[in-house]
């Protein structure tokens, strides 16, 4: 059995060998695993790109392990989880007194990363302000700390960044520096959901089972067929960080050496009784298949229709149709519409604003 770095490795439903292979044969993932193989031999900085847990960071550590860098440290900073002021003082580190609380010189993660790698994980979260300062770190690979009016030295890492953004539309919308966006994208890998390599879950559910039961000792040993026919056909949402969670769950809760159909968590289960619901054959639309990656797939509608719509490849009628169909199933009211479309809270006035630009803002009373 495997060995596993840490949790968040395990979550991510892929695995490192000695080749540095991924879990899974799928065209998807073989091809990954050949451009991470071609790009760790060079210098190249890294744009990492795909849905929230889908194995980001262990791709980012599988391309740090293959590299000429691999003896020195790989260091992660995780750029959502720490606010503006401590993220500063993070990568460049700072000196005694520079704020309260700072009681001595602190190293900064960009210089315990010297002569390795640099993690830069939702890097679409930084402010405008930390996008300037890595900017330039990027151009000059000086570190100047926090509370110091000096450079204290240059260091020579590797930068790999990751985010599950759409950085391009950032950039238009004014929140993401576009000079930032091309130093980063010299080399861009996108990891696939996990919906679009399903050939895959089964080898990915068996290895955790395994993993789960070592280190348990106990719970089921195989999975059903019709079970794991089930997890095959579900979309996860959350891809493989959510399948590797009900594998665990399964473990910990079960009573049988076979994982059965009746077992599986309900949304699982309430997905394949949805689809086997009789329904009134009809041909499917445009907006049929807009609103299932909305809705089933979890895509944003900035990602999906809107780029679509301003391309002219999709029609007024078409976002019209779409607009209704949230409208049908939110009631009328357009706040729940732009959560089923997987608007952030504050993207909830520029969606009116283009909706009743372009025409496609209908009356919601006749949905109430």
């Amino acid at each position: 059995m495997l060995t596993l770095p840490d949790q968040k490795t395990a979550a991510t439903g892929m695995r490192r060998h000695g080749s540095g292979r991924l879990i899974g044969t799928s065209p998807a993932i073989v091809e990954l695993s050949e451009e991470i193989e071609r790009i760790a031999r060079s210098d190249a900085k890294v744009l990492i790109t795909g849905e929230s847990g889908v194995g980001k960071e262990l791709v980012a550590n599988a391309i740090h392990a293959s590299s000429p860098r691999s003896a020195r440290a790989m260091v992660a900073v995780n750029c959502a989880g720490i606010p503006e002021t401590l993220l500063e003082s993070e990568l460049f580190g700072h000196v005694k007194g520079s704020f309260t609380g700072a009681y001595r010189d602190k190293q900064g993660k960009l210089e315990m990363a010297d002569g390795g790698s640099v993690f830069l994980d939702e890097i679409g979260e930084m402010t405008l302000r930390m996008q300037g300062l890595l900017l330039r770190f990027m151009e000059t690979g000086e570190l100047q700390k926090v509370g110091s009016d000096r450079v204290a030295g240059r260091v020579n890492i590797r930068v790999i960044a990751a985010t599950n953004r759409n950085l391009r539309h950032m950039i238009a919308e004014g929140t993401f520096r576009e000079d930032l966006f091309y130093r980063l994208n010299v080399i861009h890998l996108t990891v696939p959901p996990l919906r679009e390599r399903r050939e895959d879950i089964p080898e990915i559910v068996n290895h955790f089972l395994q993993h789960f039961a070592g280190n348990n000792g106990q719970g089921p040993k195989r999975i059903a067929p019709d079970a794991l026919k089930l997890m095959t056909e579900y979309s996860w949402p959350g891809n493989v960080r959510e399948l590797v969670n009900v594998i665990e769950r399964l473990i910990v809760s079960g009573r049988t050496d076979t994982v059965g159909p009746d077992d599986l968590p309900m949304e699982i289960r309430m997905h394949q009784s949805v689809g086997l619901r009789p329904k009134r054959e009809r041909r499917r639309t445009v907006a049929d298949d807009l609103y299932k990656k909305l809705v089933e797939e979890r895509q944003s509608f900035w990602t999906v229709v809107y780029p679509l719509y301003m391309q002219r490849e999709i029609t007024r009628g078409n976002v019209r149709d779409l607009v209704r169909k949230g409208l049908e199933d939110a009631r009328g009211n357009y706040k729940i519409v732009a959560r089923l479309f997987n608007m952030e809270q504050q993207d909830y006035k520029r969606f009116l604003n283009f909706l009743r630009k372009h025409d496609c803002q209908l009356p919601f009373k006749e949905y109430r």
